[in-house]
């Protein structure tokens, strides 16, 4: 079929309701539950998605006894319709915000160094500030949260991010920079030890953050500049539940954000290990896509989000 006419049917055929019927038959891999939730009789929704592949003469599902799975025509149709959606989404929070209600929903993706006070704090100003406003927190590596961000399933992601961004149709806004710093509990060993360097401690049991991540690789980069290979005997790990704990009952050292290490400090739960990793601070900021404007819902997270990182850097004595 050409494009053309591949368009026309698209434009002609698909509704809003056939639109969310896609993405949530996506999501569930399973027609019987998507009706469930979208409440539609199961056979009205086999029947609706039966007549876009008849109309449009694509497969847009593999059936099997176990559910359904989206074919490359069907992951291309939900990828657009979930777009299509978040659009209807933003346009209808702005209205409401015009109309005067002040609500509306805002999704934001968070790294470990937005976790601690950044994004929490935010919340918290925005709250008293819109009361009516609703925030879903979505954390996760950078790169599903990229991925997300892109399929606008994230109006935003705030927390360590990359000096230059690779990927295309996004933007960064740095709010300050911040170190890391090493990190075990209160009453290790090592916190009676002097002048420890980062070679005296390749033999003791680490967390490092999985490869992936930036704060990884920034890490990964100390350890090389200073000529000394990643430590071999390491737990590899994004949790902050399970790091804490493993921190708590071992021995072990971890590095973290110098933000996410006060926080436990003041409650006397871990402790900063006095050694000079001589690293550059990281710049901790905010993604977004640079093709379309935040809605209002969004910008007001933004606002807050820039007022708590100003708190952040007078408290610090950090430049922005």
């Amino acid at each position: 079929m050409d494009p053309n006419t591949l368009e026309r049917h698209l434009t002609s055929r698909l509704k809003f309701k056939y639109l969310k019927l896609l993405v949530t038959v996506g999501e569930q891999q399973n027609i019987f539950r998507a009706a469930q939730i979208l409440n539609m009789a199961q056979p009205a929704a086999t029947k609706i998605i039966r007549d876009i592949e008849i109309a449009l003469n694509l497969s847009l599902f593999e059936r099997s006894s176990r559910g359904v799975v989206p074919t490359l025509y069907g992951e291309i149709l939900i990828k657009h319709a979930k777009l299509v959606l978040s659009q209807v989404r933003h346009a209808s929070e702005e209205l409401s915000t015009i109309q005067g209600g002040l609500s509306g929903r805002v999704t934001v993706g968070t790294l470990l160094a937005a976790s601690a006070t950044l994004l929490p704090h935010a919340i918290i100003r925005l709250k008293k500030e819109r009361p009516n406003v609703s925030v879903i927190v979505v954390e996760g590596t950078l790169d599903k949260l990229v991925a997300a961000l892109k399929l606008d399933d994230l109006d935003l992601i705030v927390g360590r991010i990359p000096e230059v961004q690779e990927e295309e149709g996004l933007s960064n806004e740095v709010l300050f920079y911040e170190p890391i710093s090493l990190v075990t509990r209160t009453h290790h060993p090592l916190q009676q030890r002097q002048n420890l360097t980062l070679a005296d401690l390749l033999d003791q049991e680490w967390i490092l953050p999985p490869r992936e991540t930036l704060l990884r690789q920034e890490i990964d980069a100390i350890f090389h500049k200073q000529g000394l290979n990643i430590p071999a005997n390491a737990t590899e790990s994004v949790s902050i539940l399970a790091n804490r704990t493993l921190l708590k009952e071992t021995d072990m050292i971890s590095t973290l954000p110098n933000e996410v290490i006060r926080t436990y400090e003041e409650i006397g739960l871990l402790k900063r290990l006095n050694v000079d990793l001589g690293d550059e601070p990281g710049p901790i900021g905010i993604t977004v896509r640079a093709d379309r404007a935040l809605p209002p819902v969004s910008e007001y997270l933004l606002h807050a989000l820039r007022d708590e990182a100003a708190i952040i850097r007078q408290r610090n004595k950090i430049q922005p």
